[in-house]
């Protein structure tokens, strides 16, 4: 038996553990997994953190449920995990919350992995609504059966419901309103990416669907796999085939802009954010007074897919429409300024220092921002418009576009046309969102720093802004491409034209 001097040993354990320590390390990050020891510590800080600042962590989930929610969450991490089966454990906590600016997202080199991966793909999007699926797109683009409009029965022996109920669990939102959750289960890749962090994903999918016939049938369709040079490439979205100012246009105007049609006496105002960047109180100003020199008397306003931004460009918004003076809320306060977790806080001494200029601690204990509590907000006179006014709402019509529209509701000239809204019509939790990096995971949690109550009497009911006029697509809809909303206020518009009307009378 050969022996080898002490000092080789030596040099052959370091090369060794060496090698081990590269091989470790080229583990893909899909697949790297965290020890339990190492999830629970991270655990630890993502529930102490929610406990020590989440300004309503029990206001629609009694602080015994959230406990258990807890400690079940906990108790089951037993193995070892990865970053996104660890995520989505994560998620069945915060959905609880019920707050839907209550975030989790992947660590910065997971999300940067997702950007470039050519990854399996569950294949189907759909409209989602109760207990239905209606096909909008196919990533099987060859698939003549599974088209735009198609209504699913089952997919692998999963009904609707069941598909419905079971990703719910994992879908953050405001209060009880479930528009939002339905519509986000609707926007794109969504539903793959529950059902692949859910169920799994697997080689092949058994869908039941009615056929064109009206009858029940069923096909197996693959899994979408991505091929690298496979997709095609359009010279539309070349970056060189604009100049940097024609890209600005094109991207500002998808985000807001305004038609007129001198017809029917209407303008169409599309407005996808009220964030800052875009310039909105130009864009409001000019707007403005170009429905008063066209003499416009039917406004549309279509915020069914603004997310929400900032609320002084809302409330701007607002002055130019509202007949009275208002208040945006009734109180807006927070319940910590400082964190024992500030070393998982970027700019937590920032958030610090705002909060601690910006509010006033009072009798119940929190921290108010004072200048929303008390501040009254009067019309503009110059521009103000006073004629018939549409607001075009939907599930992802969320935080300060819900001020907005629950600001305006019940005025005699204001019909709001569409879907609850997925943001609370009560208020919501949110003006300061510090994000919590978790030391191992380096998962990402978004906190919302203050409680804003809008309508203390629509608190218990815990819903979104109800629509005077309900309108929403059937699955016959959805395949002729006809957007509802829309077609009702011009029907709407055509017949107060017809009769003459300033007002809407509801």
């Amino acid at each position: 038996m050969k022996t080898f001097p002490d000092h080789k040993l030596l040099l052959i354990a370091c090369v060794a553990m060496t090698l081990i320590s590269c091989s470790v390390s080229r583990v893909p990050i899909e697949y790297r997994k965290y020890a339990p020891e190492k999830l629970k510590e991270d655990f630890s800080i993502f529930q102490g953190a929610l406990e020590e600042w989440h300004p309503s962590l029990y206001w629609f989930t009694p602080k015994e449920e959230m406990d258990k929610k807890f400690a079940d969450a906990r108790n089951g991490i037993t193995d070892s995990m990865t970053e996104r089966q660890f995520r989505t454990r994560l998620l069945k906590v915060v959905t609880t919350i019920r707050c839907g600016h209550t975030s989790i997202n992947y660590s910065k080199k997971y999300s940067r992995f997702l950007d470039t991966a050519s990854l399996k793909l569950f294949p189907l999007a759909f409209k989602v609504w109760k207990d239905s699926l209606v096909v909008t797109a196919n990533l099987n683009k060859h698939d003549t059966v599974l088209r735009r409009g198609t209504i699913v029965k089952a997919i692998n022996n999963y009904t609707p419901k069941q598909l419905i109920d079971t990703f719910f669990n994992y879908i953050t939102g405001d209060g009880f309103s479930v528009a939002g959750r339905y519509q986000t289960l609707s926007s794109y890749g969504t539903f793959g990416v529950l059902y692949k962090n859910v169920l799994g994903l697997p080689e092949t999918f058994r869908v039941t669907y009615i056929n064109r016939m009206g009858f029940e049938d069923s096909v197996t369709i693959p899994v979408f796999k991505p091929e690298k040079d496979s997709v095609e490439k359009s010279d539309s979205l070349k970056p060189e085939k604009y100049t940097p100012k024609e890209r600005r246009t094109l991207r500002i105007f998808s985000t807001r802009h305004m038609q007129v049609d001198t017809t029917l006496k209407s303008a169409y105002m599309l407005l996808n954010t009220f964030s800052n960047g875009t310039n909105l109180r130009k864009f409001f100003r000019s707007s403005f007074r170009n429905i008063e020199n066209f003499g416009i008397k039917h406004l549309v306003i279509d915020v069914r897919s603004n997310g929400g931004g900032e609320a002084g460009n809302s409330t701007l918004l607002t002055q130019y429409l509202s007949d009275h003076k208002f208040k945006i809320g009734d109180s807006l306060y927070a319940i910590k300024r400082s964190s024992k977790y500030r070393d998982y806080v970027k700019f937590q001494p920032v958030y610090w220092l705002i909060t601690s200029v910006i509010t006033k601690k009072k009798k119940d204990g929190f921290f108010h921002f004072g200048y929303y509590e008390r501040h009254t907000f009067k019309p503009f006179k110059k521009f103000h418009f006073d004629g018939n006014i549409y607001i075009l709402t939907g599930g992802n019509s969320f935080s300060a576009t819900t001020l907005f529209a629950q600001e305006l509701k019940g005025q005699k000239n204001v019909t709001i046309v569409g879907e609850e809204t997925g943001g609370g019509a009560y208020g919501n939790s949110a003006w300061i969102i510090p994000e919590l990096t978790l030391p191992n995971t380096r998962l990402r949690i978004g906190i919302p720093k203050f409680r804003f109550v809008m309508r203390p009497d629509l608190v218990k009911e815990g819903r979104g802004v109800m629509p005077d006029i309900y309108a929403a697509p059937t699955a016959q809809d959805i395949q002729n491409g006809i957007d509802v909303k829309l077609e009702a206020v011009k029907e709407m518009i055509i017949k107060a034209n017809q009769a003459g009307q300033t007002v809407i009378l509801k």
